[in-house]
């Protein structure tokens, strides 16, 4: 008998969790109305959730809950608020992102298990490590993985006692997931806080090599590939889909099912996917997993693909696609649409979210304990007091009494219907602590024997009012060439390893060797044998200390007792992901992200002893992306990505939207494509705004092109800087006219 695969499904509304359940999930992962990464999704309300919780349990059918956005302070009475609701629940998982919600759950709520998001862009073994000492349960790994690398991660995992979950079903994002600041900078609409406006969806001006739609990919498709991801280990097979309707819903969990059943009984799979191409798609592609990432993994066209499809299956019957076939296509799916819709409504109104009746019946006399008979639909039990009744003449147990001592059975899986104290003379008391004792054993039973926990306070951390700081500067810098700063400047400087540095690492060895003072600055993703370079390189150059866009990297370096910094791209936005960091893995200091406003910032309390610095000027990162973009842009003579092209490559383009506003397109020897803003950020205000808060301001000097010009040579630039946090008068108007132009619009409105 094989270990059967978990099937993990969407539920962006009621309607989408019940065609879930019937189509055969054997988990579901939905949203509440607050702190989940798809707010366009209708979701549900906590009112829902028990009953939701109900349904799914009496089904077999698991339930997991997205919390998997970055927490601003302001939010966190909120969140705790919430979290207080849910422990008391039979919620089955939390999917969450941001560290400071790793930290309260450890802390506060170890009974949650946790799953670590796509967000957090999983995709080397440290970082499994990482999130193993987080507490994760299971990981979503990195939709970019192929294969072999999904293999090796998933048995680190194992050995850690984590499982792992793969997307095999729905949208694809052309950037790392949550590494993706497009839509935050385009519109305010971040990425990290379930706003995103697919910005990559959009049509731009065309190409020169005749694109519309030069970042838009195909939809994930892995429905070929079952077998080699049972071989590979993977715990849970996942597909995208939270705002997509219940019969999009119903029509792929059914189809990915019936093609598991298939699996397990036959040991045979169904290559054929027409049950999948008759709802929503852009056309599939399983390009990732396969690790043949080529120019077909594009698709210009952002609507839905199933009439295109239908249309190009009369083609090949009749010779040539006509419009009179896109039409007849048409007409086709939606007559299958509108069928399927109609017999999973019959099949979604059969069924009910609503909580289950309870009855309370109370029977008792003087000198003798009460007893609390409960009646649900599936079981009766008694519960007995433990003191006496009593005679007395006010404060009587009543029926008002009963409901106002026993309304906590209102938030489990059960209401509270009606209370029968026919058996109950009138005159009789209690003590309320005592009924409060009854009232937990009641739970204890009704939840599986599982304990009620009181509430949780937010914990009160102290912020510093007094302290006076007078920051220091820090550059960037990525050339050879810019080694010279070394000798004209006090500020500290961080030098960029590539994205990938393999093939490089005895240059890079050699290079930080020979100069002390450059300080190792790792990017947010390095893949595979990337990951293994970065951690020969800790062991060969024994860094005094390093700075770390990346987990993995941050745990070898803690684990060496290697200082480190956490770098930007760690979405970092509130005081407790501060304290995870430090509490669980020694780290001295971190950049704020630039996402989050001055309002948004004031609240962060700095830990002890913990450094906090605020990137000031750089070139603003919109997407990381393991896809050729030039394939779609300007053309490129190889179809597929492969290591040569990561390691050789050396471009540059843009493409404009329609409202003539460009983005440029970055490709380094050794990196992987980034896209970057039209203009530069640049924030002095913060310096002001926010005083004695950040020890630190950076600045980024890279080599990056876009819109933005620079009139002074580096060293200059690195001066008029110092002058600014020398609080130079005229410093602010100088950068401003060597810079230019510039946006600080993330920082005016925060997510």
């Amino acid at each position: 008998m094989k270990k059967e695969i978990e099937l993990l499904a969407p539920g962006g509304d009621i309607d989408s969790i019940k065609a879930a359940i019937l189509a055969g999930a054997n988990a579901v992962y939905c949203g509440l109305d607050r702190f989940n990464a798809r707010n366009r999704a209708i979701n549900i309300t906590f009112d829902d959730l028990n009953g939701i919780l109900r349904l799914a349990h009496t089904h077999n059918c698991e339930v997991f809950l997205t919390l998997n956005i970055i927490i601003v302070e302001s939010e966190i009475p909120a969140l705790f608020t919430l979290l207080n609701k849910l422990v008391n629940t039979s919620l089955d998982g939390i999917i969450i992102q941001d560290l400071g919600v790793f930290y309260l759950l450890n802390k506060y709520f170890p009974t949650l298990k946790i799953h670590a998001s796509t967000q957090l862009t999983t995709h080397n073994e440290g970082q499994i490590k990482f999130l193993s000492q987080l507490g994760a349960t299971r990981v979503n790994l990195s939709r970019e993985l192929n294969l072999d690398e999904i293999t090796t991660l998933t048995a680190v995992s194992h050995e850690h006692d984590v499982l792992t979950e793969v997307f095999v079903h729905g949208s694809n994002c052309i950037s790392f997931s949550g590494l993706c600041y497009m839509s935050s900078v385009q519109g305010g609409n971040s990425g990290n806080r379930g706003q995103c406006s697919q910005p990559c969806r959009d049509q731009y001006l065309t190409t020169s090599e005749g694109k519309d739609f030069p970042l838009n990919i195909k939809d994930n498709s892995a429905y070929s590939d079952l077998g080699v991801l049972y071989n590979a280990g993977v715990d849970s097979v996942k597909i995208e889909g939270r705002i997509k309707k219940y019969h999009y819903v119903y029509t792929v969990v059914d189809t990915w099912r019936k093609q598991l059943n298939r699996f397990y009984e036959q040991n045979t799979i169904k290559h054929d996917n027409n049950d999948l191409r008759k709802v929503f798609n852009r056309d599939f592609s399983n390009s990732f997993l396969k690790g043949n990432i080529s120019k077909a993994v594009f698709i210009d066209n952002p609507r839905d693909h199933s009439a295109i499809h239908h249309a190009q299956q009369f083609s090949k019957i009749e010779g040539g696609t006509t419009d009179e076939h896109l039409a007849t296509a048409k007409r086709v799916v939606f007559d299958q649409k509108t069928e399927i819709i109609t017999n999973i409504q019959d099949q979604i109104e059969q069924i009910s979210i609503e909580k289950a009746p309870l009855t309370i019946s109370l029977s008792g006399e003087s000198g003798a304990a009460l007893t609390v008979s409960i009646k649900t639909p599936e079981t009766d039990f008694d519960v007995q007091s433990g003191i006496k009744l009593i005679n007395v003449d006010n404060n009587c147990i009543d029926q008002a009494l009963v409901l106002n001592r026993f309304k906590a059975l209102n938030e489990t899986e059960y209401f509270i219907e009606y209370v029968n104290l026919d058996k109950l003379p009138n005159n009789l008391f209690i003590p309320f602590k005592e009924l409060t004792l009854l009232k937990n054993k009641i739970l204890f039973i009704l939840k599986g024997s599982r304990e009620t926990y009181n509430p949780v306070n937010v914990p009160k951390l102290k912020k510093k009012t007094n302290e006076s700081l007078s920051p220091a500067l820090s550059l960037l810098i990525s050339s050879q060439e810019d080694l010279p700063l070394c000798d004209t400047t006090s500020a500290e400087i961080y030098f960029q390893l590539p994205d990938s540095f393999q093939h490089r690492l005895a240059e890079f060895i050699e290079l930080f060797t020979h100069n002390q003072r450059l300080i190792p600055w790792f990017p947010a993703v390095l893949l595979s044998e990337d990951y293994h370079a970065a951690v020969e390189f800790l062991e060969q150059v024994q860094p005094v200390r390093i700075v770390t866009n990346n987990t993995g990297v941050a745990f070898t370096a803690y684990k060496k007792g290697i200082a480190w910094t956490a770098g930007p791209y760690m979405n970092l936005v509130n005081s407790f992901s501060l304290l995870c960091l430090k509490e669980n893995f020694n780290c001295e200091g971190a950049f704020i992200s630039n996402e989050i406003n001055k309002i948004q910032i004031k609240g962060i309390k700095k830990p002890d002893n913990f450094k906090l610095i605020y990137s000031i000027s750089h070139p603003i990162v919109l997407m990381t992306s393991r896809v050729c973009m030039f394939h779609q842009v300007t053309g490129c003579k190889k179809n597929i990505v492969d290591e040569k092209c990561i390691q050789r490559c050396e471009r540059s383009s843009s493409i404009t939207n329609l409202n003539n506003v460009s983005y440029f397109i970055d490709k380094e020897k050794g990196g992987y494509h980034h896209v970057y803003n039209e203009s530069n950020f640049l924030n002095t205000d913060i310096v002001t705004d926010v005083p004695n808060i950040f020890d630190n301001f950076f600045i980024d000097l890279r080599d990056i092109k876009t819109s933005t010009n620079i009139d002074v040579d580096k060293a200059k630039l690195v001066s008029l800087f110092g002058n600014l946090l020398n609080d130079d008068p005229d410093s602010i108007q100088k950068l401003n006219q060597s810079i230019y132009p510039s946006t600080n619009t993330q920082y005016r409105k925060g997510i």
